[in-house]
């Protein structure tokens, strides 16, 4: 997707996910309930990565809540920050962690409440920001309007130039700091875009989108997930890698390093491992093959490392809209012994596809020392990938 900004803009994204929800009922935070089989958080987070323009994201969370939160989306995030007792100290904790690696031109604050996110709305704040420090995304108000009279109707509220806000909202990320760090502390802000006004900025608005809505109660909830439910079909794909060993190589296999005498020669790193994986994924997608992705004429991939190449198949599947059920991988070798390793790969692939943990199988096996395996004169794996895709996908 192109940029609306100038191409030499950093813009980053902060979503803000330290809140407890408790209106929305449930044992856990809002931004960690289910909704189509995926975190509410994990929505908001694929929703802005799918966006070309945003070059990092960061997320805000509760106390104690960042094991979760990697959990769901592993080591994507360029950071997790603690948050406060307020949004509005929250969203300066998330400010000045991003201040203090580098800063930004541009940052998207977003409320991870507000998962189902249309890149058409990131593309209007970013137009705008041409010509303005701060936007945000507003619906009219259609409904009528009155005050409670104790219970009874009171009097009509013109709604004539009434808006919702809703998030992202984007600021010049210098203004939006500037503005926080000013704010009077005894008072409270209730979205950034007030803090940005109150420094003696004026704050631009663009079309917001109704699927933008906040889920704030349990019938919110229950909507959003009539809304998300589509049929769905199970994918299964089959992939098998092979490479020599040879003296003078490292020996990397499910994405770690395994001493050994020898190790495994390719054009990038050779492990075979997480080659089986991505034509896995990639079968699965009927996407062809790593090599029709990866040519290895192309020098490029020389010696590159293979955790790119699943992370490329990972991120295909999201795009979509594809949730990787199970990862199913089997080693043949036999040497050297996989066992002691075997939890540190199962990790390693698990982290890369930010998935957890019970999702990643790995084994080994022998060939009874026949053939080409057998006479250790090479590696072989062969993995098998279970995906959940719309039905029409």
């Amino acid at each position: 997707m192109r940029r609306c900004m100038i191409s030499k803009s950093k813009i980053v994204a902060l979503i803000v996910a330290a809140g407890q929800g408790n209106r929305a009922g449930g044992d856990a935070p809002k931004q960690y309930r289910m909704i189509a089989g995926k975190a509410v958080l994990a929505h908001a987070y694929d929703a802005l990565a799918a966006h070309g323009g945003i070059d990092a994201i960061h997320i805000v969370l509760g106390e104690g809540q960042e094991a979760t939160a990697r959990a769901l989306l592993g080591e994507r995030v360029a950071s997790f920050v603690t948050g406060a007792d307020s949004r509005r100290g929250s969203v300066r904790a998330g400010l000045e962690a991003i201040a203090a690696r580098g800063g930004a031109d541009i940052v998207l604050i977003h409320d991870a409440a507000r998962p189902f996110l249309p890149a058409a709305v990131v593309d209007r704040l970013l137009a705008a920001l041409e010509s303005g420090t701060g936007a945000i995304p507003t619906l009219p108000v259609a409904d009528t309007l009155i005050r409670d009279a104790s219970g009874a109707m009171g009097d009509g509220v013109e709604r004539d130039g009434l808006h919702r806000v809703q998030t992202p909202q984007a600021f010049r990320f210098d203004a939006i700091v500037a503005a926080h760090r000013a704010w009077d502390a005894a008072r409270e802000a209730t979205d950034d875009a007030q803090i940005l006004k109150g420094w003696g900025h004026d704050v631009l608005l663009v079309p917001g989108d109704e699927r933008l809505e906040k889920l704030t109660y349990p019938l919110d909830f229950a909507r959003a997930e009539a809304q998300q439910a589509t049929p769905r079909s199970t994918r299964v794909g089959m992939g098998y890698d092979v490479h020599r060993l040879a003296p003078n190589e490292e020996l990397w296999l499910g994405g770690i390093l395994v001493p050994h005498d020898w190790g495994l020669a390719g054009h990038s790193d050779a492990d075979v491992a997480l080659h089986a994986i991505v034509d896995a994924m990639l079968g699965a997608l009927a996407e062809g093959d790593i090599g029709s992705h990866f040519p290895p004429s192309d020098p490029q991939w020389r010696g590159a490392s293979s955790d790119r190449f699943l992370a490329y198949a990972r991120d295909r599947v999201a795009a979509r809209d594809g949730v990787i059920e199970h990862i199913d991988l089997t080693i043949i070798c036999e040497a050297p012994k996989i066992g002691p390793h075997r939890d540190a790969m199962r990790a390693r692939i698990a982290d890369i596809l930010a998935l957890p943990l019970d999702r990643v199988s790995v084994k080994a096996t022998t060939t009874e020392r026949l053939g080409f395996a057998g006479r250790r004169e090479g590696i072989a794996a062969q993995a098998v990938a279970t995906l959940s895709v719309p039905a029409l996908s």
